[in-house]
This record gives C-alpha cells, structure tokens and sequence, in this order.
C-alpha cells in the first residue's frame, strides 16, 4: 500500500511506521501465543492492521493510541467490537490500577504484543518491565516487541560481545530474551532508516537476586558509563581497586576487563560481594 492510499499521514513526532506485511503479523501473534483466556495490551495500533489480528486470537485487546486522529479512526472502524477497548492517551502515563478501577477489569492485561516507536524504547521497556530496584508487579507473562533491530540484539546479547551494555543486563536481569525474527525497513509504511526485529520477553526473577538492587543498578551504570575504560577506572569512585581486583580474582576474571566482560550473574556476584563487604565494614 502506497502513502497516498493512506489517510492518516505519519508523523514524525510519534515516530509512526506501520507494518503491513502479514507473514510477520502473523508470527508476531503466534509468538504470544495467544489463547480466549488472555487480555492483551498492544501499545500504537495505528491503523489496526495487528489488533484486528488480535482480537481474533486474544479474548480482550487494550489499544493504546497517542495520535488523536488514529485514534478516532480506529474507533470508527473498530470501536463496536465487543472485546476492544480503545484508549486515546501516552503509554507512559497509564496507571494500571486506575484503569482496572475505572474499567471493572478482573484482571490487568497479562500480554503485551506492540511495535514500539523507536524514539522511546528505553521508557517504554523500563515501563513494561519496571527496574533492577523495582520492577513491574505483577509481571506480564509475555511482551512481543518490534524493535529497532539494533536494540533487539542488546537486549538477548552475549556478556563480551560489543553489543552488551547496561541495557542488556537491566533487560536480561526482569526477562528472559528470545529473537523471533527479522523485519527489514521494506516492511513498513513509510519505511524507517533502519530494520527491525521482533523479540519475545518473558518476566522472571533472575536465579540468585541482588541483595541490594539499588546498589546493582548504581554499579551497572557506573561500569558501563564509559566502555572503552576498563572496569576498575568506571568503579574507582565506589570500589577500591584492589578490592575490584580481589572479586575479579575471585572469578578468574582479567583485571583488566571491562564491564561487557562481565555476565548478569557477575554483576549481581559484584554486587552482593559488595554490599556483604559493606555490612561488615558497618558491625566493625
């Protein structure tokens, strides 16, 4: 489908580029694994190529639409289907609670299926996933995302590789990460300037918690703060060297690494080596 067919023209702002191929509509709802008993958010329908897609598999869908005149077409096309409610708001203003409070739910939506706008990914992830500190409770089963293809490969990244950084270990601590597929930029209309892929969350806690999430999260983002330094020059404003060099020791780690040497299970040993540390320096 060309521009010109369309009505709505995309904008900018909200970074608007709607996918309309159905092989990858397809494996993005089959990737949810949708049955009647689920109530899926989906996050930018747009035009609601995919929530129509939705609603057949799901047994209630919650759109989300920021632009009002997408919005107040979708109600014209869709807005008389029993099991959709559409909302015209920013996703990252929701209050779940209020909503359920407002809207009698049962239940809070338990999937997420959405191409995120590129723009915001990094909010939109922390607000569906929440943080090392405090994450989303309760946790969705399952979020199907189209994300820049970029981000996608941060997010399931190996510890080493040149792609895993501090969202890699925030993401891989909340989520277990699996890449479903690739979406080229000839895909959507009108076409980013870079692909895509759709990947697939899944909410769990990682198998040994940080005692201190806080303190977790202060140490990844101060180690990841500057890659090309090594570790022990990101953490020397909190950690000692020789006492960074006693951990790595500890892991047979190279004194010299850097922070994507470092895995998620790492981070949280640091971590809670740290703050075990801490409490005895305190009963001294």
């Amino acid at each position: 489908m060309s521009d010109r067919s369309l009505k709505h023209q995309p904008r900018k702002r909200f970074a608007q580029h709607w996918l309309r191929d159905g092989t990858i509509l397809d494996e993005i709802v089959a990737a949810a694994q949708l049955s009647p008993a689920d109530f899926v958010l989906e996050i930018g329908p747009g035009t609601g190529w995919l929530t129509r897609r939705l609603l057949e598999a799901a047994g209630s869908v919650v759109a989300v639409e920021i632009d009002w005149d997408l919005y107040a077409d979708l109600q014209k096309k869709l807005g008389d289907r029993e099991h959709l409610i559409l909302l015209s708001s920013d996703i990252l203003s929701l209050d779940w609670q209020q909503l359920q409070h407002t809207y009698g739910w049962e239940q809070q939506p338990n999937k997420v299926v959405a191409n995120i706008p590129y723009n915001i990914t990094g909010p939109i992830l922390e607000k569906l996933l929440g943080t090392i500190a405090q994450p989303v409770t309760p946790a969705f089963d399952t979020l199907v995302l189209l994300v820049q293809k970029e981000v996608a490969e941060r997010l399931q990244a190996s510890p080493g590789s040149k792609t895993f950084g501090a969202l890699s270990v925030r993401v891989q601590y909340l989520a277990d990460c699996q890449w479903v597929t690739s979406v080229p930029a000839r895909y959507f209309t009108p076409p980013p300037k870079v692909d895509s892929a759709v990947v697939r969350l899944h909410p769990r806690r990682w198998q040994v918690s940080a005692e201190n999430p806080r303190l977790l999260e202060t140490l990844v983002k101060l180690g990841f703060a500057n890659k090309r330094k090594m570790l022990r020059n990101n953490l020397k404003s909190c950690l000692s060297r020789d006492r960074l060099s006693q951990f790595l020791q500890q892991l047979q780690a190279n004194p010299q690494c850097r922070a994507e040497d470092l895995g998620v299970e790492e981070w949280v040993a640091l971590s809670n080596w740290v703050a075990a540390a801490s409490d005895r320096r305190d009963e001294g």
